[in-house]
């Protein structure tokens, strides 16, 4: 069935960065490369805008005509050779965020990833490549930098090169398919990319509260706000882990997200401990001491240090009448809220 000029342009306006109009005209590695980037990052998306009818007509065009070229090799393009190699460095960054923990990354991991960046523009419109000699390509470059992040560029070259010498033209074989299967095979591409850097991304997630959580309650702790805000603050960073037990019984949260969460818990109590052991200290009392004993030396101290008796020693009254006034707050609040 013929393609529309004007249903393209449909497509392409509201859809064009997720590569809708790419799967109308048939072409599916294209419409999988803007999936991935979002429309080339946005540039070749709007730089599309010109090129649309060439591309409706190119998927109108009889395959009799198409065929004439196929004893020819296609000419190279420096605009593909550049794509091919910034996707190749895009996907082997997107692999060393995601996998490269396996142990096998450098031998295996990120040389398919970048493989599979450099034919993906290899294959978009009517050409293509031969992905093995690409892949045997990255394989025997990826050792030389085994353990280098810069690792991505001079694979993702070699794989390029390579790439360009084995290009040709698709056959009609390539490009015949109904729609459910072009659909579910570029989902499974697209969950095959998306899904190692959601789960990493996922992950690190609940080290990154960890590390805002803690700094937090270091910095209400280091300048003495009062511990119901650190409090308030402390509920609301474990609310998402604590709704979702209540729902749930915690089921489906990883072994390493709830040992995060586990840890975030652990770190707050050890920070509140420490506060009002320091308290404690700062009053000159022990752990046992009563509401009453904390005023009586809160009050003695308080007249012992304040500045203005002290004029011979002010920067030392100053500090030690503040940390008075901080631990006196910390020890109240925690033996009025123990008596409710």
């Amino acid at each position: 069935m013929a393609k529309s000029l004007l249903i393209t342009y449909v497509l392409w306006s509201f859809g064009g960065p997720f590569g809708l109009h790419h799967i109308y005209l048939g072409r599916d590695s294209h419409a999988l490369l803007w999936m991935v980037t979002l429309g080339g990052f946005g540039v070749g998306w709007i730089r599309e805008f010109w090129r649309l009818p060439k591309y409706v007509e190119n998927a109108n065009m009889c395959h009799k005509k198409i065929q004439k070229k196929r004893v020819l090799q296609p000419s190279m393009s420096m605009i593909r050779v550049f794509g091919q190699i910034a996707v190749g460095v895009y996907f082997g960054i997107v692999a060393l965020i995601s996998l490269s923990s396996l142990s096998s990354f450098y031998i295996m991991a990120l040389p398919l990833a970048i493989t599979l960046g450099v034919h993906l523009v290899a294959n978009v419109g009517e050409e293509t490549s031969n992905v093995k000699t690409t892949m045997i390509a990255s394989v025997i470059t990826s050792p030389i930098f085994y353990g280098r992040p810069i690792a991505t560029v001079p694979i993702s070259i070699v794989a390029t090169i390579t790439s360009m010498q084995h290009r040709r033209y698709k056959t009609p074989s390539d490009r015949e398919d109904n729609l459910s299967v072009r659909l579910y095979r570029l989902g499974l591409a697209w969950l095959a990319f998306t899904m190692p850097i959601s789960y990493c991304v996922f992950h690190n997630t609940t080290v990154t509260v960890t590390y805002i959580t803690d700094t937090i309650s270091l910095i209400l702790d280091s300048v003495r706000i009062f511990p119901f805000v650190s409090g308030l603050l402390e509920s609301a960073f474990l609310l998402p882990y604590h709704t979702w037990k209540l729902f749930t019984g915690g089921i489906g949260l990883s072994y390493g997200y709830n040992q995060e969460w586990e840890k975030l818990f652990a770190s707050i109590s050890t920070i509140q401990t420490e506060r009002k052991r320091l308290a404690y200290e700062v009053l000159g009392l022990h752990e046992e001491a009563t509401l009453e004993e904390i005023n009586k030396s809160y009050r003695v101290l308080l007249k012992r240090w304040h500045p203005d008796h002290n004029r011979h020693n002010l920067d030392e009254a100053e500090r030690q009448f503040l940390e008075i006034q901080a631990a006196y707050e910390v020890l109240a609040k925690t033996k009025k809220g123990e008596t409710h």
